[in-house]
C-alpha cells in the first residue's frame, strides 16, 4: 500500500493551535490587534506555547489538549476560541518509569462511547518513545478517572514509536504514527506507518509503512541560522487522517522535515475508503499527483 502526495506546505516554525478572523481588525503602529469591540474578532495565537495541539468537537463541546511533557492535561469548552480560558484537568501524572517523562503529543477519542487518550512516553532517555493508551468509561472525561490500558506495542523489536492517532473506516478502526524502522545508530529516520486494531489498545495486525521522507522538501535538517541536532534527522512525523465530506478518501496530513529548520513542511497521503488499508499485498495504493 503506497501513498504519496507531492503536496508541500512550508510552516517554517512549529505551528500553535491557531484560529484566525476576518473581522473588522485595526492595526495599530506597534503591529497588535486593536479588536473592534462590535465585531467577532478574534487573535492568534490561542495560547502563546502550546506544541502538539489537539482538539476533537464531540456533542457540542470542545476537548483540547497539548504537550505539556511531565503530565496530560485536558481542557474543555463551548467556544475554541477562548480555550486558554476553559476549565482544565489533570487527567494523568505517570508513576511508571517507562512513561514517566516527555509525554508527547496527546490525543483523546471517543471510540464506541468510551474515552481514549494517545500520548507517547518514554523513560529519561527519548530514544525510547513508546506510545500508551488510557481509558475512562465516563460519559464527560472529566468525570471519573482515567485508566493505564498499556503500551501499544509496534512490532516485534518494539521500535521508537510517537505521534498516535485512530480513525475508522468500514467498521475497523485504525492506527497510525511515526517510528523508526530500525533503533538509531547515527541517523534517525521518522516514517509513518498504519496498523489495524484489534481494539482502542492494542494493534491487530503488523505496521505498514506508508511513508518515508524520500522526497527532497521532506529531507531538509539543517539550520544555517540556528541549532542543529548531533546527527542526521529526516522526518516524517505527526500523521492526522481526515475522511473527505463525501467519505470517498480518506487523507492523511503530515509534517516533514526538521522543526527546527526554517523548511518544516505539511504533506498529505490519500486513499479511497474502499481500499485495503495496511495489506501492501492488496495491490491497493494510495493517490499520487
Amino acid at each position: 500500500m503506497k501513498i504519496k502526495n507531492c503536496l508541500a506546505i512550508v510552516l517554517g516554525t512549529a505551528a500553535l493551535f491557531t484560529v484566525t478572523s476576518c473581522g473588522n481588525t485595526k492595526v495599530k503602529k506597534d503591529g497588535l490587534a486593536e479588536v473592534d469591540s462590535l465585531a467577532t474578532t478574534y487573535v492568534n495565537p490561542l495560547f502563546q506555547k502550546g506544541p502538539d495541539p489537539w482538539a476533537l468537537f464531540h456533542e457540542g463541546i470542545y476537548y483540547y489538549m497539548h504537550t505539556v511533557q511531565d503530565s496530560l492535561v485536558l481542557w474543555k469548552t463551548t467556544d475554541v476560541t477562548d480555550v486558554k480560558n476553559a476549565p482544565r484537568k489533570t487527567v494523568w501524572i505517570p508513576t511508571e518509569l517507562s512513561n514517566k517523562y516527555h509525554l508527547w503529543a496527546p490525543e483523546i477519542h471517543n471510540i464506541d462511547g468510551k474515552w481514549y487518550i494517545y500520548y507517547a512516553a518514554d523513560d529519561g532517555n527519548t530514544d525510547n518513545h513508546q506510545m500508551y493508551v488510557l481509558e475512562n468509561v465516563n460519559r464527560d472525561p472529566f468525570d471519573g478517572e482515567f485508566v493505564m490500558k498499556g503500551r501499544i506495542s509496534t512490532d516485534k523489536d518494539n521500535n521508537w514509536a510517537i505521534d498516535g492517532s485512530v480513525f475508522q473506516n468500514k467498521g475497523e478502526l485504525y492506527m497510525v504514527w511515526s517510528g523508526w524502522q530500525t533503533r538509531r545508530v547515527d541517523t534517525e529516520t521518522q516514517c509513518i506507518y498504519i496498523a489495524r486494531m484489534e481494539n482502542p489498545w492494542t494493534l491487530g495486525s503488523e505496521r505498514v509503512l506508508i511513508s518515508k521522507p524520500e522526497l527532497e522538501w521532506e529531507r531538509h535538517h539543517k539550520n544555517e541560522n540556528g541549532w542543529n541536532p548531533s546527527y542526521d534527522i529526516f522526518v516524517n512525523e505527526g500523521p492526522q487522517p481526515l475522511l473527505s465530506p463525501k467519505g470517498k478518501y480518506v487523507h492523511i496530513a503530515y509534517s516533514a522535515s526538521g522543526v527546527w529548520t526554517p523548511y518544516y513542511a505539511l504533506g498529505m497521503l490519500t486513499a479511497t475508503t474502499e481500499s485495503d488499508m495496511w495489506d501492501q499485498a492488496s495491490g491497493s495504493e494510495y493517490l499520487q499527483d
